[in-house]
């Protein structure tokens, strides 16, 4: 049974940007900026070309393969199946890391609001619904993720808006304290902020017109997302400095308190909280379509590839992937979650990258040019990343290839099941 295609231009606009307009803008910010200082804002520029890239080829390659799993469906299709199971089990290794990245965001945003309230329990609470949401159609998801990037985006606005007369031109300087190197690992956690956009490729299997939809989504995401992100990054680092943005959860609460308008950081913090839900339903999606993808191919355990006959969601996906998020949003570390889930993302889109180069001719949208960037950069801010959180991307690689091969080696011993 296929999934229902139930989303327009608008709607796959609204999930790129959901999934984008969250943690990154109001949390990762404040981590990048602790590791570059306000060269963090270099870094932000030198992410935006690797998403850029990145985003491009993601695009041509789901308008020319419009099926649910993004680059695990192009590596299989357009490189080897090793490739597109590395892709897919990297992907679910990043988004199910950045629940922990979304519930200390959303704790510090909450704490700013309500304090004393115990803000992991809420971001479970929150995954809950919104799996139940995602549970009951995808057309319901993406009303309600409208509504939140609404909110957000609004916000944001009157952030920079009203922020502008607290810039401080001397919280620039030193402007690059951690050289060449920091900027460089500043830019590869700021890349994992802008990684929403591939939401839309994963959900390509239910956008309608994906050939004309697609491509023009993500570039409005990509090109919205950059001109937002460096407009609200140097008010904040303008208002506050660095060292003070890289002291909290919540950076752009604590930039608002410099403002001549104090209910801009109550605005700012509603913000937050909503954004980080955001978040929490665009995973979701994400993460489910995944590992129905996978499941669908045998990578995955079979039964995460049924598809509700009321409802048309992979229901089981949608159950066992809220499951196993609910308990990752309990738990972790800001900085260490954010650079693992940086790391393994990285490596997810340079095999988009190479898929996209080796796409028939007559396929392409766009020129070799920009798979070739897509994957320089990926490689090289991969590389820049801390050695840990190189070494547990590498692990859980490595950990996925071995499940594998051991689940084929069953399979080769066993045919009467079906294999791979």
């Amino acid at each position: 049974m296929r999934l229902r295609r139930e989303l327009g231009l608008l709607d796959a606009v609204g999930i790129g940007f959901g999934a984008i307009i969250g943690a990154g803008i109001f949390v990762v910010t404040g981590v990048a900026a602790g590791i570059a200082g306000p060269a963090f804002l270099v870094g932000l520029f030198v992410a935006a070309i690797a998403a850029t890239c990145n985003a491009l080829s993601s695009a041509q390659l789901a308008a020319e393969y419009p099926h649910s799993g993004g680059t695990y469906e192009y590596g299989y299709r357009v490189l080897t199946p090793w490739a597109g199971f590395a892709a897919g089990w990297m992907f679910l290794a990043s988004k199910i890391s950045a629940a922990g990245t979304v519930a200390l965001g959303l704790a510090g945003y909450l704490d700013a609001l309500i304090p004393g309230i115990p803000p992991r329990i809420i971001a479970v609470g929150a995954i809950i619904v919104f799996t139940a949401l995602n549970y009951f159609g995808v057309r319901r998801s993406s009303r309600a993720n409208l509504g939140i990037v609404a909110v957000s985006l609004g916000a944001l606005a009157m952030f920079v808006i009203t922020g502008v007369s607290a810039f401080r031109l001397e919280n620039l300087y030193p402007f690059a304290p951690a050289g060449i190197r920091g900027t460089l690992e500043s830019a590869a956690i700021l890349f994992f902020a802008y990684t929403g956009y591939a939401r839309i490729a994963t959900l390509a299997e239910e956008v309608r017109e994906p050939k004309r939809t697609i491509p023009r989504a993500t570039l409005i995401t990509i090109g919205g997302a950059v001109f937002l992100y460096f407009a609200v990054a140097i008010v904040a680092v303008g208002a506050i400095g660095a060292e003070r943005m890289a002291a909290t959860a919540a950076p752009l609460h604590v930039a608002a308190l410099e403002f001549r308008y104090g209910w801009v950081a109550a605005l700012i913090s509603i913000a937050g909280v909503t954004a980080m839900l955001g978040v929490i339903l665009s995973q979701l999606l994400g993460l489910s379509r995944m590992g129905f993808a996978m499941a669908r191919r045998g990578d995955l355990p079979r039964f995460l590839e049924d598809v509700h006959p009321r409802y048309g969601v992979p229901h089981r996906a949608v159950l066992v992937i809220g499951a196993i998020a609910a308990i990752v949003a309990g738990t972790g570390t800001l900085k260490g979650v954010a650079a693992a889930a940086s790391f393994t993302i990285l490596i997810y889109y340079g095999i988009a990258n190479v898929a996209a180069l080796r796409m028939p001719s007559p396929a392409k949208l766009y020129s070799d040019a920009i798979p070739v960037v897509g994957v320089l950069s990926c490689t090289l801010l991969a590389l820049s990343l801390d050695g840990r959180a190189i070494l547990t991307g590498v692990i859980i690689l490595a950990a996925g290839f071995a499940g594998r091969w051991l689940s084929n080696s069953h399979a080769r011993r066993h045919p009467s099941g079906e294999g791979r």
